[in-house]
């Protein structure tokens, strides 16, 4: 789904590009972007990136007009979309990002919160000091701990139970869904550019999606996206003190134990069971139907119907077999 509640301030001309990122070799023409998308969702009338090879099978059948890439990727994209060669693909991509979304790097806190006492939200049971922000739509029957911040740009779903001592933003929360105490959803991800002199913000325009039915444990923390949206499942139970980074994806009636973390852009499947202390490493598919023991270390793809221990993990009787 499209961002709800960054504001696009396209189009930007393919000119615009050129000069912001001061390169050459691209004919200047009047050709207006609407957007700037990842691969899979990208249409004509945006602009994408292709920075991993990982991304290759997406790349091929991507709809966008024009490509940020480098020569050795050039070549994967399909005849319909232009590369423009860049020396840094994330670095270009970051500052076309903030001409269409110049607000896209703020994320301090919401100073226009008002007590939920002063506005019209009868429907729902709360406790002591609970703020809302501006755009914060809730549905019938909820509940909001002691101290929470509901801040800007949420939506919650009916039969929602929000916990004491929790900051949300930026996110939909859809029925049926329980959000325990001190758990912080919706805030900028770890994304940036490592320099000398001053580490570079890779601006965050996805928002964080929680589907019915889903329970998270006290003290998570779930980022909301970058480029695409950070997404939890249906019917999916996350244990006390997890980390979901940014641009993840959950699948449904997925089970996680404590203390677990899941670095960007990761993807796991349906009906997956995580065990407490693992690790699961970024831009990795996690298929249906598997099971990572606790303490794992995940460092590369899982296919479907696994069982996997250890570090780095492995299947379960390789590693049992191993370690006798």
């Amino acid at each position: 789904m499209s961002n709800p509640f960054f504001l696009n301030k396209g189009p930007v001309s393919l000119f615009k590009i050129i000069e912001l990122l001061n390169i050459s070799h691209v004919k200047k023409n009047d050709f207006n972007f609407h957007d700037i998308k990842d691969l899979q969702s990208a249409n004509k009338d945006s602009i994408t990136f292709f920075h991993s090879k990982k991304y290759i099978e997406v790349a091929k059948s991507t709809k966008a007009s024009f490509c940020l890439t480098s020569d050795l990727l050039k070549n994967f994209l399909p005849n319909t979309c232009k590369p423009i060669i860049v020396t840094n693909i994330l670095n270009a991509v970051a500052r076309i990002t903030e001409e269409f979304y110049p607000n896209s790097l703020e994320d301090e806190f919401d100073n226009k919160v008002l007590s939920i006492e002063s506005a019209d939200y009868n429907n729902v049971i709360h406790g002591k000091n609970v703020l809302l922000g501006k755009n914060v739509k809730i549905g019938t029957n909820c509940f909001i701990g002691h101290n929470t911040i509901i801040e800007k740009n949420v939506h919650i779903g009916d039969n929602c139970k929000i916990g004491s001592n929790t900051i949300i933003r930026n996110s939909i929360i859809r029925n049926n869904v329980s959000i325990l105490d001190n758990c912080t959803i919706g805030k900028k991800g770890f994304g940036f550019f490592p320099n000398k002199k001053k580490n570079l913000r890779y601006p965050h325009i996805g928002i964080v999606i929680i589907n019915e039915d889903c329970e998270i444990g006290c003290g998570a923390t779930i980022d909301r996206g970058s480029m695409s949206n950070t997404e939890i499942g249906k019917n999916t139970f996350l244990d006390n003190q997890i980390h979901i980074a940014h641009n993840v994806k959950i699948g449904k009636n997925v089970i996680i134990a404590g203390q677990v973390g899941i670095a960007g852009s990761s993807i796991i499947g349906d009906n997956v069971r995580i065990g407490g202390q693992a690790g699961i490493s970024g831009h990795l598919k996690i298929g249906n139907n598997v099971d990572i023991a606790g303490g794992s270390g995940v460092i590369k793809d899982i296919p479907d119907n696994s069982k996997v221990m250890g570090y780095p993990a492995k299947n379960l009787r390789e590693f049992l077999r191993e370690n006798k």
